[in-house]
């Protein structure tokens, strides 16, 4: 095995215990096929858990997923990396340390371990197979030695200006953010050179116990020339003493342990490649360019490096030697971090129809007090116990997908780690299909609540009645309750509590429970009218059938559609209106449920307003559809197709055909052709069909039969002929004989009749009346719709509107001991500091699926909730201020995801998948925007 293979698996078998336990790393690999590596690492693997730096990985998008093989106290790491440390100025981290820790907490209010070390520069030949092949390798060795933990007084605050300061990744974010935050993002592109900023350094560490020191060796070979020149730059500019605070909490394991690891071991010291991740010091600095004339004549006479052959001073000195050649001075320490990152602004790639995930991914990740959540230590909170989280992957995979969004840079991210942890877990959310942003976020909250809740086991709540108790106490009790079984940071920021009351409309009993949430779904209440034409219809044979156009709200239910239309037709007290809609010149159904949203109707749709008497004991309607024979030469029997739209009438006589054709003719009376005086033919039909009615009338007054001659007579080719339908599918219409009863079911509430109109009948009637049928919205009324626009305010006041619970949903009342249809009311008790807002844009009913484009005016600045919070005593301030929307673009087909957020001084930025824009306040408000989140001001 070569040495550069052999480097390389002995770093990867070194990484492997910062993601598992001592003890359990030793027990999964004793059961591996190489119980001879077992003595070996398990003394690595303790060293290296104690070890004061960390390697890193290169690849951004690896993620090894939880075992649930393993213990459930395992912890799984945030990648499948380790930790890194990061090696920044100290005065740059006592700024962020004493600002965001000032208060003592998290851990950080005591001081750190501090180390006082020397450097020296040495220079080597380097060696293969033990002969020197000439290439000549500079080194910086850095000896730190230990001095203990120690307090900050307040002279080291002043006269620290040089020292550095080690920190983990978690303290680096957090401090990163903190001075992101306190300057702004002034500008969307970064400073030259800023993303030279933060860069890794290739170090070899050294043990040695006589003097509890440790040994820092860089090797130029190891590192790129930049990285090179800048631990120069650090280090050895100056002789001077070296203060190196560690932060990390990770060198008192290392000096605990070391002794016991190397007597193990057999060895004084031990040497391993590791990274180191630097920041705030620049590889090229303003006084390096100053001096660059100089540089150049220094180089110009130097065609090699000289050989280092001084020795390590303890004041930290070396031999004068010329160390211009290849090398620029950096600036003084304190000065080139300075540069103003885009934090924040990075982006997301799209995998496929991603973008739903994306657009909730961005809004959460620059939700406040979220993100400086899980840029620092959040992994403290991990419950890997909990059956009803993930054990702790959801987290961990989200925490990590902030921390590489955060990160300085503007390299858009892949979210692929992070959708396969959701997959696993979602199944919904598997493959590459559009998804509903609402619907992940909702999943994604309650998933992150579950990964991160504080309480390990749950205690046993009973819901008590309010036995007439204060609301305030009973609210109270429900949220204790609440909290003694969920305490996480989602709870923190983003559950509130409202009042949910039912009262029964029999007995008056009003139950109030207090009910917690994550968001609210609030309705797009209507404020443009519909207008909307249906054929009026008499069944009484009094009218013509005439068109109608009323408006109606839009989003209304059918009954402010009857209402409409009653109002303006004048409908009588004895008669009701039932809507019909006609296809193929029939009923193909009854709109009769009254709580149907008008927005089931179509704007193509044909309907039809029958002025029918009210039933009053059960009598049935007969529906006439006509048809006519069609004029054709070719066929050989005569062919028929319908016309018209088809007439009704409530018939309580079915004894005889005779009556469906005397109720028929009645119907078709006002459609009558006026005679005309020059044509005898036209007064003799007429009369002809006067006589017949007249002479039907009065053989049934005197109730005597007709004989079979009279019968042939009536039933002639130019007559109408009528036709029942029976339901059978093999004989569907049977004709019906005037002299004999109408067989038909009992249970039948919709008798059809077919009518075969004679040519003779079609010349005698204007049928042409029967055709004028037209669509519920003509286009030149929908081509002129205005745009839909709809307050917030509106919103939430149609979600604390009081309404009926529907026939599906009745509520067992415990006084009644009986269902009953309750009235549901819900009031807004106590809102959370993070509120979050889905606008119920998408509408599902049971014959399709609609979006509604109502633009909806949100304030940015100010949205005022004091006047709907009902508990008056809390001292939460409800006024809230907009950072961040989720706009869907597009309709049910298909559609595209997006997000509005804003960043530093009240900037806002549109993240369109991997692409960011700076955009205007004004361009916040479209009808696009589907969730809104809120913070507290």
């Amino acid at each position: 095995m070569n040495r550069a293979l052999k480097r390389h698996t002995i770093a990867k078998l070194l990484t492997f215990p910062f993601r598992y336990s001592f003890d359990e790393s030793t027990r999964l690999f004793s059961s591996f096929l190489f119980p001879f590596l077992r003595h070996f690492l398990s003394k690595s693997f303790r060293f290296m858990d104690s070890l004061l730096f960390s390697s890193t990985s290169q690849d951004d998008d690896v993620f090894t997923p939880f075992d649930h093989s393993f213990s459930p106290l395992q912890q799984p790491s945030l990648s499948n990396s380790t930790y890194p440390l990061f090696f920044v100025p100290f005065r740059w981290w006592k700024e962020a340390r004493e600002a965001v820790y000032s208060g003592g907490s998290g851990g950080l209010s005591g001081g750190g371990v501090l180390y006082n070390g020397t450097a020296r520069v040495t220079d080597a030949f380097d060696e293969e197979g033990g002969m020197t092949v000439g290439r000549r390798d500079l080194e910086i060795l850095v000896s730190m030695r230990r001095e203990g933990e120690s307090k900050i007084s307040e002279e080291e605050r002043v006269s620290s200006e040089g020292d550095f300061a080690l920190v983990s990744e978690w303290m680096f974010l957090t401090a990163l953010k903190w001075h992101n935050d306190m300057m702004g993002v002034e500008s969307f592109l970064p400073e030259e050179d800023s993303t030279h900023d933060l860069f890794s350094l290739q170090i070899r560490l050294l043990c040695v116990l006589e003097t509890n020191s440790l040994v820092i060796k860089i090797s130029q070979k190891d590192n790129q020339f930049g990285a090179f020149n800048t631990a120069y730059n650090i280090f050895c500019t100056e002789p001077h003493l070296l203060r190196i605070w560690d932060f990390s909490e990770q060198t008192n394991q290392l000096f605990t342990n070391k002794r016991k690891l190397f007597r193990d071991s057999g060895q004084s010291d031990e040497e391993i490649i590791l990274e180191l991740q630097v920041y705030g010091f620049s590889y090229y600095s303003i006084k390096a360019r100053e001096k660059e004339k100089e540089d150049m004549l220094v180089e110009q006479s130097m065609i090699d490096v000289p050989s280092f052959s001084g020795s390590l001073k303890m004041n930290g000195s070396v031999d004068k030697v010329n160390l211009y050649s290849r090398v620029k001075q950096s600036p003084p320490l304190g000065r080139g971090y300075g540069s103003t990152l885009p934090l924040g602004l990075t982006g997301l790639y799209n995998l496929g129809n991603t973008c739903f995930m994306n657009s909730a991914i961005q809004c959460l990740v620059h939700t406040p007090k979220l993100v400086d959540y899980f840029l620092g230590d959040f992994r403290k909170d991990l419950n890997f116990e909990n059956p009803l989280g993930m054990h702790g992957k959801l987290a961990i995979a989200f925490g990590d997908l902030l921390r590489k969004l955060w990160a300085p840079g503007t390299t858009p991210v892949s979210p692929r780690m992070f959708k396969s942890s959701i997959a696993s877990f979602a199944p919904q959310f598997s493959g590459y299909n559009q998804h509903d942003s609402q619907e992940f976020l909702a999943f994604l909250l309650d998933g992150l609540h579950e990964d991160l809740n504080r309480v390990k086991r749950k205690p046993y709540a009973e819901a008590k009645d309010e036995d007439d108790r204060p609301d305030e106490v009973v609210a109270d009790e429900y949220w204790r309750n609440h909290i003694s079984r969920n305490d996480s940071v989602i709870v923190d920021l983003c559950q509130g509590q409202y009042r949910s009351s039912l009262a029964c409309p029999v007995c008056k009993k009003l139950s109030i429970t207090f009910d917690p949430f994550m968001y609210l779904s609030l309705p797009l209440p209507s404020t443009t009218l519909r207008k909307m034409t249906l054929m009026v219809v008499s069944t009484d044979g009094t009218t013509l059938p005439h068109p109608v156009t009323v408006s109606v709200p839009n989003y209304g239910s059918l009954e402010d559609l009857v209402h409409a239309l009653g109002t303006a037709c004048s409908l009588r007290e004895d008669e009701m209106l039932l809507i019909a809609e006609i296809f193929n010149n029939s009923i193909i159904r009854i709109l009769d449920d009254p709580d149907d949203s008008v927005d089931l109707i179509r704007d193509n749709d044909q309907l039809v307003a029958y002025r029918v008497a009210k039933d009053t004991d059960g009598t049935p309607l007969v529906e006439f559809m006509h048809q006519r024979e069609e004029k054709s030469y070719i066929r050989a029997f005569p062919s028929f197709e319908k016309f018209g739209i088809p007439l009704m009438a409530r018939m309580t006589d079915f004894s005889k055909g005779s009556q469906i054709h005397k109720q028929f003719l009645k119907l078709i009376d006002p459609f009558l052709m006026p005679a005309k005086d020059s044509s005898s033919d036209s007064d003799t039909t007429r009369n002809t069909a006067h006589e017949d009615e007249e002479m039907e009338d009065v053989v049934l007054d005197e109730d005597v039969n007709l004989d079979s001659e009279a019968v042939n007579e009536l039933d002639t080719g130019s007559d109408f002929e009528f036709y029942l339908d029976s339901g059978n599918f093999l004989a569907s219409w049977v004709k019906i004989q005037m002299d004999e009863p109408v067989s038909m079911s009992k249970s039948s509430r919709l008798i059809k009749v077919l009518v075969t109109w004679p040519e003779k009948m079609i010349e005698d009637y204007d049928t042409s009346i029967l055709s004028l049928l037209r669509d519920v919205c003509e286009p030149a009324l929908m081509s002129k719709k205005p745009q839909e626009s709809v307050s917030l305010y509106k919103c939430v006041d149609a979600f604390l509107k009081e309404e009926p619970l529907g026939p599906e949903d009745m509520w067992y009342c415990p006084r009644c001991k009986e269902q009953r249809q309750a009235s549901k009311k819900l009031d807004l008790w106590r809102l959370p500091e993070i509120l979050v807002i889905h606008l119920k844009r998408f509408s599902y009913n049971r014959c399709f699926k609609n979006k509604l484009e109502t633009f909806v005016d949100f304030p940015i600045d100010d949205f005022d909730l004091s006047s709907y919070i009902l508990d008056k005593k809390n001292n939460f301030c409800h006024h809230y201020a907009l950072y961040a929307v989720s706009n869907h673009y597009g309709g049910m087909g298909g559609g595209h995801y997006t997000a509005f957020v804003q960043l530093g001084n009240n900037r806002w930025y549109e993240f369109d998948d991997s692409l960011v824009f700076p955009v205007n306040s004004e361009q916040i408000k479209t009808s696009a925007a589907y969730v809104l989140f809120y913070r507290r001001i």
